[in-house]
């Protein structure tokens, strides 16, 4: 069942979002060469519970993390490690926040240190991907064109959209229904209505779009080993054009005029 959200409903979700994208700020100050990806998990949890939120993540499933981090070639559901990071990687993390009974959900992805214009062209087309999706999510308009808007950008710059896994509504759940693929035909699908809260969420690979699961059951990583990207809002479907309610605005103070930044013009 699809649930629209009220105005309440949509303040208070409004509000998850400022923590999360405050969260997400402290981490990006840390992303660094010499790093081990479990320390980010750490800042993360300590600062979302000391703004009285909820890691969505922890405990998911038996998540066992706040933080979903994956880091080159692994796509999604990755975990926080002792992993140092090393110049020329790309990290994808992935966060949830719940507060006052409703989550959000954002993600992001760096460059760390220097890395290839290749990489760096992959990063700016899977953000420019995730504006490209939000601005078909209007009502009357339908899943099918959030999804082709998507597949259409990256392909056409010789991209590959992810099929295994999609976006998500969200809500009280972390996980609602309609599930958003970044992929599809404009015109079909789930019929988009006022109210709707959607995680849309492009991942997108530099090389093949096949993925494996590995021995974990979480991580997902390409099977031909190249780099992957995630960006990831949560949107408000809204008539005339969408509403963000997550925001990277945290994310790019921190990271203006640095080689994290991921600039899209």
């Amino acid at each position: 069942m699809i649930y629209l959200k009220t105005e309440d409903e949509i303040d208070l979700i409004k509000e998850s979002a400022q923590v999360l994208g405050k969260a997400h700020a402290e981490v990006a100050v840390w992303v660094n060469p010499g790093v081990a990806t479990k320390r980010l998990d750490s800042i993360a949890e300590e600062y979302i519970k000391d703004f009285g939120g909820i890691p969505s993540f922890k405990g998911f499933n038996n998540f066992p993390a706040s933080l979903c981090i994956s880091v080159n070639e692994v796509v999604v559901h990755g975990f926080p490690s002792g992993y140092i990071l090393k110049d020329g990687d790309i990290i994808s993390i992935d966060c949830g926040v719940k507060l006052n009974g409703y989550h959000s959900d954002s993600a992001y992805t760096y460059p760390v240190g220097e890395v290839s214009k290749e990489v760096m062209d992959l990063l700016t087309t899977t953000k420019r991907s995730l504006y490209k999706g939000i601005d078909q999510a209007v009502d009357g308009l339908r899943m099918g064109d959030i999804g082709y808007a998507i597949q259409s950008y990256v392909e056409d710059r010789g991209y590959s959209v992810v099929r295994e896994l999609v976006g998500h509504g969200v809500g009280r759940e972390l996980h609602e229904s309609p599930e958003v693929p970044n992929y599809g035909k404009r015109g079909k699908g789930v019929k988009l209505r006022e109210g709707m809260v959607l995680a849309i969420e492009p991942m997108i690979n530099l090389g093949t779009k096949a993925v494996v699961q590995e021995r974990d059951g979480w991580t997902i990583r390409t099977t031909d080993r190249k780099y992957s990207a995630h960006f990831e809002h949560t949107v408000v479907v809204r008539k005339g054009k969408a509403e963000i309610l997550t925001t990277f605005d945290y994310i790019e103070k921190v990271t203006a005029n640095t080689s994290l930044m991921v600039e899209v013009k």
